[in-house]
């Protein structure tokens, strides 16, 4: 590979990374149209090395690309939604325990340090700095698990796009007994109790979810299936039960409501 061969590569390695950043902040709101024309002013690159870039994003899942509309950013539907945030409970919950068994005492001392800096900006009112001393204390919990399987796939979700695209502008942040799940999870790690670090993160993870503007839209998703299908039902003709709701919507319902 020549000099310019490899100046190519790593400016497309560069694109792609702060592209997907920019995707996973929130700069772009949930179906936005990404032009090449734009973001070749943007990146100050080729129009190829964008084409290239939006491929692999939308290989990722980061956008969709479709005939005759572009690319776009994601936008989730409610079920969609629903799914990637009980995965992120699942996985996330599963990391927590394996750090628990696995982290080293300077991986700890980084979680302390992380957690008293969380701390520090919750009483100072910074909430940028909570925000990433958050996001600091999720990443530093999933590189202590030591289990790369669990990590690769907790990566590949798209909960942030999620998050950013339900959340509720008008609730408190960061939100009551945020920090004290971050300190039950922290303690269980480093009592080196598994279950309680596994039952800690899910709990926390849930009620972050909770607090999204999810609950509502996923129930009357769900009670808008059953009442389609009880007027389709409710016609001429000899009666019948009517179809049951999609089991995707029933089991959103069921979950974010604390069904079985």
């Amino acid at each position: 590979m020549d000099e310019n061969d490899r100046g190519s590569a790593t400016r497309y390695g560069q694109v792609y990374e702060e592209l997907r950043v920019l995707l996973l902040s929130g700069t772009f709101e949930p179906n936005t149209r990404l032009t090449e024309a734009d973001l070749t002013r943007m990146f100050a690159v080729s129009r190829g090395t964008i084409r290239s870039v939006l491929v692999r994003l939308a290989q990722e899942g980061y956008v969709t690309a479709e005939v005759n509309r572009g690319v776009r950013t994601r936008s989730f539907t409610v079920e969609e939604a629903a799914d990637i945030l009980e995965a992120r409970e699942t996985l996330e919950s599963a990391l927590a325990g394996k750090a628990a068994e696995r982290a080293t005492d300077e991986e700890i001392a980084e979680l302390r340090h992380t957690l008293d800096e969380m701390e520090a900006a919750q009483k100072r009112g910074d909430q940028a700095a909570y925000s990433r001393g958050n996001r600091t204390f999720h990443q530093q919990v999933k590189h202590a698990s030591h289990q790369t399987t669990l990590a690769r796939a907790y990566d590949t979700l798209l909960y942030p796009l999620v998050m950013r695209q339900y959340r509720n502008l008008s609730a408190q942040h960061p939100r009551s007994g945020s920090l004290q799940e971050h300190q039950a999870i922290f303690l269980a790690i480093v009592t080196r109790n598994p279950d309680a670090a596994v039952a800690a993160m899910r709990h926390h993870v849930g009620s972050a979810r909770r607090a999204l503007l999810l609950d509502d839209q996923v129930v009357n998703a769900a009670q808008g299936t059953v009442e389609r299908s009880l007027r389709s039902g409710a016609g001429g003709g000899p009666s019948r039960r009517p179809p049951p709701p999609s089991t995707g919507a029933l089991r959103a319902a069921s979950h974010i409501q604390g069904g079985p």
